[in-house]
């Protein structure tokens, strides 16, 4: 079996968590969240995190344990709501928050696994996202500088994966995950299915395992909606 697969989650994290550390969590929402690598995370004596994620969770699911096992101590991330922990934590200064425009994040993140130290956007330019950053005119616009985002760890969450590495995600699940795999010093990927090198087709792959350090399968995905709307259904329109 490949060096790079592992059990499960707890034995893909051992010798890689120290305190003090940054996270990357893969995920939009609730789609495509690492959930097992989160799980083993809440269970692990590990705190002071800094946590780069879109969003954290929501109420009682996902990086919302974390929030709730006090192991946060800094989220970089694009939105808030859903999350009436995350929004208490930060009013009452218990968790500080850099909020990111959610472009200017994904960027920030591709640009850490391209080796761009830093890059340039109209983005936020005028507002408080630019504050303390330096500014500068191209072709008669202002832009506001971005530095490029790396982490520790990332944990990411495909669809598919092999045991070299290679990974494919699905659908809404390939958002934050793919540009995560490359933007950390180690990263360990769950997938809900474990394939052999040469069952993934070459040019289906979107993460090259190149990126991936260890990979286990995940079980018991619970796929969430985090916002459930419906509409009636038109009349005639059979079930």
């Amino acid at each position: 079996m490949s060096r790079k697969v592992y059990s499960d989650a707890t034995a893909a994290l051992e010798g890689v968590l120290f305190d003090g550390m940054s996270i990357m969590s893969g995920g939009f929402g609730l789609s495509g969240n690492p959930e097992n690598s989160i799980a083993a995370l809440a269970r692990a004596p590990v705190k002071n995190l800094t946590v780069i994620s879109n969003n954290c969770g929501a109420d009682g699911f996902g990086l919302w344990t974390l929030l709730n096992n006090g192991q946060i101590a800094k989220m970089i991330s694009s939105y808030v709501g859903e999350n009436r922990l995350f929004e208490q934590l930060y009013l009452t200064g218990k968790l500080q928050l850099e909020l990111n425009p959610q472009g200017t994040l994904a960027e920030r993140i591709r640009a850490g696994g391209a080796g761009i130290a830093a890059f340039f956007t109209r983005t936020g330019v005028g507002t408080v996202v630019a504050e303390g950053k330096p500014v500068q005119e191209f072709d008669g616009e202002l832009y506001v500088m971005e530095r490029g985002l790396r982490a520790d760890l990332a944990i990411v969450k495909a669809w598919k994966g092999d045991t070299a590495g290679n990974l494919v995600f699905r659908k809404t699940a390939r958002n934050f995950n793919a540009v995560m795999a490359t933007a950390a010093a180690v990263t360990i990927a769950e997938v809900e299915h474990l394939v052999q090198p040469g069952e993934i087709d070459a040019d289906a792959i979107h993460t090259p395992g190149i990126y991936v350090d260890r990979i286990y399968q995940g079980v018991n995905y619970e796929k969430r909606i985090e916002k459930r709307t419906t509409r009636p259904r038109a009349e005639g329109v059979s079930a």
